[in-house]
């Protein structure tokens, strides 16, 4: 892990001379490939969990959905719009590759948000 670490650091500090618009976003998804690495997830469902296609799909939804709304009253009434896209959305989106693994992924994943909560809690920010 530490190798991977290393390696990872090592590419955005070459990047930042060369492509210093490349260097931001590795660095910027360092840790969370990092826990991808660190939780042993297989490759079909880490490919999945390190794209954002499925994030800006759902964004693309709710923009497609609601740019005939004209008047906006409150944050409240933006919310259940959200929320009501979002259940709409779950019939146009397809099934996650990978995911049979994600049964084998719940434990290790829970093991680790108990880590970084009790490293919140103690003060130490580093090891989230």
């Amino acid at each position: 892990m530490l190798k991977a670490e290393a390696e990872l650091e090592a590419l955005a500090r070459e990047l930042g001379k060369t492509h210093p618009g490349a260097a931001s976003p590795l660095r910027e998804g360092m840790a969370e490939t990092l826990t991808i690495l660190r939780l042993s997830v297989p490759p079909t469902l880490a490919r999945t969990l390190r794209s954002t296609n499925s994030i800006e799909s759902m964004i693309e939804i709710c923009r497609e959905h609601s740019k005939n709304v004209k008047r906006w009253r409150d944050g409240t009434m933006a919310l259940r719009w959200c929320a009501a896209v979002m259940l709409q959305a779950g019939h146009q989106f397809r099934r996650v590759n990978g995911h049979l693994h994600l049964p084998k992924l719940h434990a290790p994943l829970e093991d680790h948000v108990k880590n970084v909560s009790a490293a919140h809690q103690n003060g130490d920010q580093k090891t989230a």
